[in-house]
């Protein structure tokens, strides 16, 4: 009798078939957050400023929660790999359980908005905008965690086509409503920076809705006829590893706030607008690599549940090696075309030259960073589907905290550390 062939650790086709969708639905974050800056760019630089910086603001208070319950990804994959589908729709629950308090807690402390922005430079007409924006904004928040929690819980499952779907829903609903609502169409109020605010919160919404429907109706025959015994004791294990990497996320993504908040604030409305604008842009490059790490993430989860844990080096190689060539062709674009790139946000009715020539300078600045963002992506979403969230949340604090916020703040008001 022949051997058995040698099992072979899931290749390429296996990791795109998981990662596009997920590629995917990330990008459509980043054409959000892109068509939001084109559209309310139209209305001059204090709108621009005020809705890229409301956005990131608001996202500053949700990286938290949303870390947290991304571990779901990493449970329901070692699950799914091991054939514990009930179990795995276990933490599907404690993932909507922490989007119901987030959702009440942020709904809560919206009116504070306004005076919370107060403390920081901005100049009185960007202040008002930005707060009604980010005031609207948090009355979705329990939707955004929540659909973050869902679509972490079907990826760990291997199906990753789903919340690809509600983001494209909500993509199309999203840059629909901003033409409606901030313009005025269609009969509608001209809301301006607060319609683009309301039109990504219907949005998000919409998107949960529809990964909430298809959660509750997608239980298995074998999962009707088991009770899921939801643990208290399993709320505090997907904290105590999710908790972690949302201090992670959400450390990090503070020491940007802090910088673009504190520090580039007082370097007045249009510098602010163009590093937010840049930023956008360089979304289009990170969600798909962020994808990528996601889908390999996937895979290192689930042959880790099935006991294949030789496989693990060769599919993060692998999904390095794919983010390495993203990023590569990303960073080129931005070094050839920075102008072109940053003129998509430039108001037709108030043209600013210097808008587009700091803006051009930041983005071809951000190609260094490319391909080390795509690896530092792979190896974290790697270590955490393996359950070390730990060692990851160390080094981005060191990184983001010495490296970045501290060094360029330095470096602005005219220190100049390491000469």
């Amino acid at each position: 009798m022949d051997a058995p062939a040698p099992r072979r650790p899931p290749g390429l086709r296996q990791l795109l078939g998981l990662a596009w969708p997920v590629v995917l639905s990330r990008s459509t974050q980043a054409v959000i957050g892109f068509t939001d800056a084109a559209m309310v760019a139209q209305l001059g630089e204090d709108a621009l400023a005020a809705a890229t910086t409301g956005a990131m603001n608001a996202l500053s208070l949700l990286i938290l929660p949303m870390g947290t319950v991304f571990i779901v990804q990493s449970f329901a994959a070692q699950l799914t790999g091991a054939g514990d589908a009930v179990g795995a729709r276990r933490y599907a629950w404690y993932g909507l359980a922490v989007a119901v308090v987030i959702g009440l807690v942020a709904i809560g402390v919206a009116p504070a908005s306004g005076p919370a922005l107060a403390l920081f430079g901005y100049t009185p007409n960007v202040h008002a905008l930005m707060a009604d924006y980010l005031a609207i904004r948090l009355l979705s928040c329990g939707a955004v965690v929540g659909t973050e929690a869902l679509g972490s819980w079907f990826g760990g499952l291997g199906r990753t086509r789903l919340p690809m779907v509600a983001n494209v829903i909500a993509m199309v609903a999203n840059i629909a409503l901003n033409w409606v609502l901030i313009y005025g169409n269609l009969g509608a109020p001209t809301l301006g920076v607060a319609g683009a605010a309301w039109a990504s919160a219907i949005a998000s919404t919409a998107a949960f809705a529809m990964l909430l429907g298809a959660f509750l109706f997608s239980r298995s025959t074998a999962e009707r006829g088991t009770p899921l015994g939801l643990k208290l004791s399993e709320l505090g294990r997907m904290l105590r590893f999710g908790v972690p990497t949302g201090l992670n996320w959400f450390l990090e993504f503070l020491a940007f706030s802090f910088f673009i908040n504190v520090v580039v604030a007082d370097l007045g409305t249009t510098v602010v607008a163009a590093i937010m604008t840049v930023i956008q842009i360089n979304s289009v490059s990170f969600m798909p690599a962020f994808g990528l790490a996601s889908g390999g993430a996937i895979l290192v989860g689930q042959a880790i549940g099935a006991g294949h844990r030789d496989d693990v080096p060769t599919i993060v190689k692998r999904t390095a090696a794919t983010a390495f060539v993203w990023m590569g062709i990303a960073g080129l674009a931005y070094v050839l075309l920075p102008e072109p790139l940053m003129r998509i946000f430039e108001s037709t009715e108030v043209p600013s030259e210097q808008l587009v020539a700091v803006g051009a300078t930041t983005l071809a600045v951000s190609a260094a960073w490319q391909l080390f963002d795509g690896l530092g992506m792979t190896l974290s979403e790697a270590l955490r589907a393996a359950g070390d969230t730990t060692w990851c949340l160390w080094a981005r604090i060191a990184i983001a905290w010495v490296l970045f916020a501290l060094y360029l703040h330095a470096w602005l008001i005219g220190v100049r550390p390491f000469g």
